[in-house]
C-alpha cells in the first residue's frame, strides 16, 4: 500500500472507531477497500434493491453486496434475534420508518448523518439516525368497471355507508397505515372509525400486489389502505384501476439506517450516501417510486 493510502486508511479506522461522522469520502473508501463487503436487510422488491446493487457495484468494484429482502417485522425479529445472540451480521437496514424507530430506541439503528441528509426535509428523516429513500402514499383504490363515478366516495367517513358493505377489501397487520389514520382523524374518532370500519366486513389479505390485482380482476370493488406506487404501475399497464384520495393521506416512510455494530462500517456507510445520492434516488424516481430529495 503507497504511504498516503495508508495513512488514509488509518485515519478512516481512527474516525470509525470513535464512532464519528466526519471521515472524508477518501477515508471511507480506503476503509471500506478492507470491509470488502456490504449486507443490507431491506424490504424493497429485489429488482429494485439489485439495480441499485449493480450501479453501487459500478462505483465501488472492491466491495460485495449481499442483500436479504424481506417484511419489516420480519427484519425486525432476524435483527433483535441476531442481537441477542451477539452476532452482528448486517451493515444496513432499508425498512418502514416505524421498524427504523424501534430499533433505534433498542439501540440497534446507530447514528450516521451522510453528506447527502442535507438535501432531505426534516419531516423526512430522524436526525443523525435514518432518512427516507422513498415513500408511498395510501390512497383508496377502486375498480373504474365496478365503481361508477357518481358512487366514488368524497371522505374517508363515506367508505361507512351501507353501499360498501362487503365491497372492500383492506391489507391487514398494516400497523403504520393504522397509526398514521389516528393522527389524521384524532385518536378517540379514529379509534370509533376503525371499529366502525370492521363492521363493514372487508375482506382482509396480505400483499399488496395480490390484493392490487384482485380489485383490478373484479374480485372486490374497492380497497382502501392502496400502495399508490403499486396502483400506479399496474393502472400504466392497463389495468381498470384508479386511485382517490379522501382527505390528508396516510403514508409510509421507507429509510437507511446505519446498524450501531455494523461489520462493516466503512462499507456500511457508503451504502447510505449511494442511496439517499442524487444518482440513487433518480434510481428510485425511475422505478416509479417517490422520493424526498430536493
Amino acid at each position: 500500500m503507497k504511504p498516503i493510502c495508508l495513512i488514509l486508511a488509518i485515519a478512516a479506522f481512527v474516525a470509525l472507531a470513535r464512532g464519528s461522522n466526519a471521515a472524508t469520502k477518501d477515508e471511507l473508501v480506503e476503509a471500506a477497500k478492507k470491509d470488502r463487503e456490504v449486507v443490507l436487510y431491506t424490504t424493497s422488491n429485489l429488482e429494485e434493491a439489485s439495480a441499485m446493487s449493480a450501479r453501487f457495484k459500478a462505483k465501488y468494484p472492491f466491495l460485495n453486496v449481499s442483500i436479504n429482502r424481506s417484511e419489516g417485522e420480519r427484519i425486525v425479529t432476524k435483527v433483535l434475534q441476531e442481537t441477542r445472540a451477539k452476532k452482528s451480521l448486517v451493515d444496513v437496514l432499508q425498512t418502514p420508518a416505524f421498524y427504523l424507530h424501534a430499533l433505534k430506541k433498542r439501540g440497534v439503528v446507530g447514528e450516521y448523518a451522510s453528506a447527502e441528509d442535507r438535501f432531505f426535509p426534516r419531516a423526512f428523516k430522524d436526525e443523525r439516525y435514518w432518512t427516507a429513500t422513498y415513500y408511498n402514499p395510501y390512497v383508496v383504490l377502486y375498480n373504474t368497471k365496478l365503481v361508477p363515478a357518481q358512487n366514488l366516495p368524497q371522505r374517508y367517513e363515506d367508505l361507512l355507508a351501507p353501499f360498501w358493505k362487503n365491497k372492500m377489501i383492506l391489507e391487514k397487520d398494516k400497523i403504520d397505515w393504522f397509526t398514521a389514520m389516528l393522527h389524521i382523524l384524532g385518536r378517540e374518532k379514529g379509534v370509533k372509525y376503525m371499529k366502525d370500519l370492521s363492521r363493514q366486513d372487508p375482506m382482509l389479505r396480505i400483499g399488496q400486489t395480490l390484493i392490487t390485482q384482485l380489485v383490478a380482476a373484479g374480485e372486490t370493488a374497492l380497497q382502501i389502505n392502496a400502495n399508490g406506487v403499486t396502483v400506479n404501475r399496474l393502472r400504466q399497464k392497463g389495468a381498470p384501476i384508479d386511485w382517490v384520495a379522501l382527505g390528508p393521506l396516510p403514508g409510509l416512510m421507507v429509510g437507511v439506517g446505519l446498524v450501531s455494530q455494523a461489520p462493516h462500517p466503512a462499507a456500511a456507510r457508503l451504502l447510505i450516501d449511494f442511496l439517499l445520492s442524487r444518482e440513487g434516488q433518480q434510481l428510485y424516481q425511475h422505478a416509479g417510486r417517490l422520493v424526498a430529495r430536493t
